[in-house]
């Protein structure tokens, strides 16, 4: 779930550092001429009572592990501390409310540095997004919607909301606070197979030896994070520029809205409105059935109230055709599409499946954060159609509603396999032709075929 863009990982006693990032997007420090005086590490004794001065619900334990990372967020890595703790300043507010909201315990909101640096666009290489460092599945799951102009998992509000409501199910599960932060990182599905290999233990650590190499970093991380938040003056990182957002208001969209355009009209920079709207992906709000809110700079409000009609007529205009047009063509847009979910049979390959369907290969594995074209039986693939596909939540076990005619065998009565070929494809081409026919004639035992097999259709 952590690691993003532009990550820097460090090992640490072996361990690792789950995020690290560059700062261009927010502040840029400017590091001292003169040295800085860094504290030395305190003795083991004097942290462990640190920790316990700022411990609140969810346990601070202490030992090596924990101590190398709070040496690397104090020693070996200050300015990304310094930047955290100036973005803490602009998020903490938020989480605290939310945390508040649900009745969760408050050091929860330090868990987001640890996922995302603080960093509402960020994104990792497995393609978690946002401040929480939501998955597309789990994301959806919590009512966080995504498409190609706008991803709600980088919104702060609406994610940090669906993170608190995650957070809660978790300790549901486990009622162990750690063991939910190690879910959070893992999925609970791993968490609960660390608990099996351990012979059902019930705290972290003494499941830590079963659970990944990721996950067993997580948890010191977090506790070390917390102190270094909470320790900032003894150790030298108090000269921190607190980062605040500008001034602004809400204003309601209700049809297409072109930032650009939006911005020169009202005398306002393209950043500020980018930076107030972390979530909007393309500088534009789509055309879409229900109002969308977006924040606006409030100097922008007198323009708007003298010219608001106008304003909101042209920038609904300017662009939309061209991104649309952008929007149907990129390579794993889901723009204008429903989706079907498709439960992978034997035989089948990945590119006769994006055949079948009418869509492109790569799309298919963008779709399904699919590195190679490796598929499993059973497993359940989602393809976004153009045409409509009915209730989004079928599960498709066979080939959309446009079917291909028999035709008669041919005089050579073979057929030779072509990309993407599956058994039962070849079996629907054909007039009498049925798979165990197939396998009869060529005295298969499998479903197995090759691009340019030769394959008897008849006798």
């Amino acid at each position: 779930m952590p690691v993003v863009n532009d990550t820097l990982e460090v090992a640490v006693a072996e361990e690792e550092i789950l995020f690290k990032e560059d700062t261009a997007s927010f502040v840029v420090y400017e590091l001292p001429t003169e040295i800085e005086y860094i504290p030395g590490d305190d003795l083991p004794a004097v942290v462990k009572d640190k920790l316990q001065c700022v411990q609140k619900i969810i346990p601070l334990h202490y030992n090596d592990r924990v101590h190398a990372f709070i040496n690397y967020f104090t020693v070996r890595d200050r300015e990304y501390t310094r930047m955290v703790a100036a973005r803490a300043t602009l998020y903490f507010p938020l989480f605290e409310k939310y945390l508040a909201k649900y009745g969760l315990p408050d050091e929860l909101k330090y868990l987001a540095i640890i996922e995302s640096g603080l960093n509402p666009k960020a994104v990792s290489r497995a393609r978690a997004v946002g401040l929480w460092q939501f998955m597309s599945p789990t994301g959806r799951h919590y009512g966080l919607h995504h498409d190609w102009y706008i991803d709600e998992r980088m919104d702060p509000e609406k994610s940090t909301d669906a993170a608190c409501r995650y957070l809660r199910d978790l300790y549901g599960m486990f009622h162990n606070w750690e063991l939910a932060l190690a879910s959070y990182n893992a999925g609970p599905g791993n968490v609960k197979k660390a608990i099996r290999r351990s012979g059902y233990k019930k705290s972290f650590w003494e499941v830590y030896n079963y659970l990944p190499r990721e996950t067993r970093s997580y948890v010191p991380q977090f506790v070390a994070i917390i102190y270094a938040m909470n320790y900032l003056d003894e150790h030298n990182l108090y000269n921190v520029v607190q980062e605040t957002l500008m001034p602004h208001d809400t204003l309601m969209i209700k049809k297409f809205l072109h930032f650009n355009t939006f911005a020169n009209l009202t005398g306002i920079c393209l950043e500020d409105l980018q930076k107030l709207n972390p979530s909007v992906q393309r500088n534009a709000i789509p055309q879409i059935n229900k109002p969308y809110t977006i924040k606006v700079p409030a100097i922008a409000k007198d323009n708007l109230m003298a010219n608001r009609i106008a304003i909101l007529d042209s920038a609904s205009k300017t662009g939309k055709k061209e991104l649309e047009v952008l929007a149907r063509n990129t390579e794993g847009s889901t723009y204008g599409r429903d989706r079907v979910v498709y439960r992978v049979k034997s035989g089948d390959v990945l590119g006769g499946i994006a055949m079948r369907y009418h869509v492109r290969m790569n799309d298919l594995k963008k779709w399904n954060n699919l590195n190679s074209n490796t598929i499993r039986v059973g497993q359940r693939l989602s393809i976004w159609l153009k045409q409509p596909a009915g209730d989004a939540s079928i599960i498709a076990s066979a080939a959309p509603a446009k079917q291909p005619v028999p035709v008669p065998i041919p005089n050579s009565k073979t057929y030779i396999v072509q990309y993407g070929d599956t058994l039962w494809d070849i079996s629907r081409k054909f007039e009498g032709l049925t798979i165990e026919k197939i396998k009869q004639l060529n005295n298969l035992t499998h479903s197995k075929i090759q691009p340019g097999q030769k394959l008897a259709i008849a006798l």
